[in-house]
């Protein structure tokens, strides 16, 4: 029987706001357990929550940014379950009416070797406090409890049950990951919890319109776990049910050292939480005048900016979304671009697709601490433009300014005069480095003059050698050309 996976996706976001959603708190992380709860984070008798205002405003810009209605009054309700790390024996979020409605996400990813778009469609996002955190590495036979997390704002992000693989899964969390960082809601570190993905997994016959029993595999903190975990609890679901058994619903844990999902408990639904509206926390109303407040601060959103890449500067529309992946990544084009001229934006892109990212990836370095500015980059990009370097002394170039590590906006000329770099453009010196060649390689003229024009190739590259890569390319084809058609 041939299969299909239906996913839908909630993720956790961390919101970047000082303090507590509800307590004036700091969320900072890596303090001393237990330092930064407070009495309304413990949920002491007597204390009220108050709303965090900026906890509000990162909701909104979220909103905004997928196309959302923002609603004009929200409701936070009790959620109520019972966890050690969970002080108050309910959790404070948004149940119905929630404040971010609707809205989408539209990513790109390589599917059977070609790059296509897709775009999801969200549910909601809700507002909501984070639980604690149960310690159980640290603690010979028992567990400890540090509240420090409790409390601290989250926007809950949760996908319509559109996505069909983990290939999907993957790309839709990278995109929403680099969009909440983007906007500075949340600051992105998976490591840290920050960012969490919960991912509900189901499989139905193919053609079947009725969606399978779903399990939810619960906070996975990296992209290749969210792959592993996929095809893992894929593949358990088929066997299962190709062996006549059946998906019960439940919330699994992904175990990447066993590569295996287990079973967490069993899944509640909505009723199981006895959600009520909090009576301590009034509706949150959300004026016209606020919205726009927020709406006129927005930073150029990744598609508004992917369109003005391919308007602006004639890139391919896989160049612009590649390109806009990440803000940083996105500045530092913006950077080389306003630096070099448009028209070198292309030339810019493919750098940094290409050497600029094998490199980043390769030294394990993010764009923003890359230690070769943009403006030396569109130097060198106007050097090659200008026919002082060719491409391929180029590629030595960029090699030599990373290891520089240098801040002087003139470190290519510097290195081009100091090691010799220069393009070899004089007529004659070409002119003697192609009689050489001509007169060394008699089989491969014989070919080139018999019809073979790839033969060609051949002598290009020997007096390219000859010429210890500085040869001016298009000249010496033309020179070659010409002495070989005499």
């Amino acid at each position: 029987m041939e299969w299909e996976v239906v996913i839908g996706i909630e993720n956790h976001v961390q919101l970047t706001t000082a303090s507590k959603i509800f307590s004036g708190s700091p969320t900072t992380f890596g303090a001393e357990a237990n330092t930064q709860a407070s009495p309304v984070d413990l949920a002491l008798p007597g204390v009220l929550p108050v709303m965090n205002k900026q906890a509000v405003d990162r909701a909104i810009r979220f909103g905004l940014a997928v196309g959302s209605k923002i609603a004009p009054a929200s409701i936070f309700a009790r959620k109520n379950y019972f966890y050690p790390d969970l002080p108050k024996g309910y959790q404070i979020s948004q149940f119905e009416d929630p404040v971010v409605q609707g809205g989408a996400i539209t990513f790109g990813y390589e599917k059977d070797g070609e790059f296509v778009t897709k775009t999801v469609n969200l549910t909601r996002a809700h507002l909501e406090e984070d639980a604690g955190k149960s310690l159980h590495e640290d603690y010979a036979g028992m567990s400890g409890i540090d509240l420090n997390r409790a409390g601290t704002p989250l926007l809950e992000i949760v996908s319509e049950p559109e996505i069909r693989s983990a290939a999907e899964a993957v790309a839709y969390c990278k995109a929403l990951h680099s969009l909440v960082m983007w906007l500075g809601v949340c600051d992105g570190n998976m490591q840290e919890g920050s960012f969490r993905c919960d991912i509900n997994v189901s499989v139905r016959p193919k053609g079947q319109q009725e969606f399978g029993t779903r399990c939810e595999i619960k906070n996975l903190n990296s992209f290749r776990f969210i792959e592993e975990a996929v095809h893992v609890e894929v593949r358990r679901q088929i066997e299962l049910i190709e062996d006549g058994g059946k998906v019960v619903q439940a919330t699994r844990l992904y175990d990447p050292d066993k590569k295996e999902t287990r079973e967490m408990r069993s899944k509640e639904d909505a009723q199981d939480y006895r959600y009520f509206p909090d009576p301590d926390l009034p509706p949150l109303v959300i004026s016209n005048a606020w919205i726009d407040q927020v709406k006129a601060a927005m930073p150029e959103l990744p598609a508004a900016m992917r369109a003005r890449f391919v308007s602006e500067y004639a890139l391919p529309e896989y160049d612009s979304l590649v390109l806009t992946a990440s803000k940083a990544m996105a500045t530092y084009f913006v950077a080389v671009v306003d630096a070099a001229g448009k028209e070198n934006a292309k030339a810019a892109a493919n750098w940094l697709m290409g050497d600029v990212s094998s490199t980043l990836n390769r030294e394990g370095v993010d764009i923003a601490d890359a230690p070769v500015k943009p403006a030396q980059l569109a130097l060198m990009l106007k050097r090659i433009a200008d026919g002082t370097i060719n491409n391929k002394t180029a590629k030595e170039l960029f090699g030599d300014m990373w290891a520089a590590k240098s801040d002087d906006d003139n470190l290519v000329d510097a290195l081009i005069e100091s090691k010799g770099l220069k393009q070899i453009s004089d007529t004659g010196a070409l002119e003697a480095i192609v009689n050489e060649v001509i007169a060394n390689n008699a089989k491969s003229v014989e070919q080139y003059r018999a019809g073979k024009e790839a033969a060609i190739n051949a002598l290009i590259g020997q007096a390219m050698k000859a010429s210890r890569g500085k040869a001016n390319p298009a000249q010496l084809t033309e020179l070659l050309k010409a002495k070989l058609a005499g």
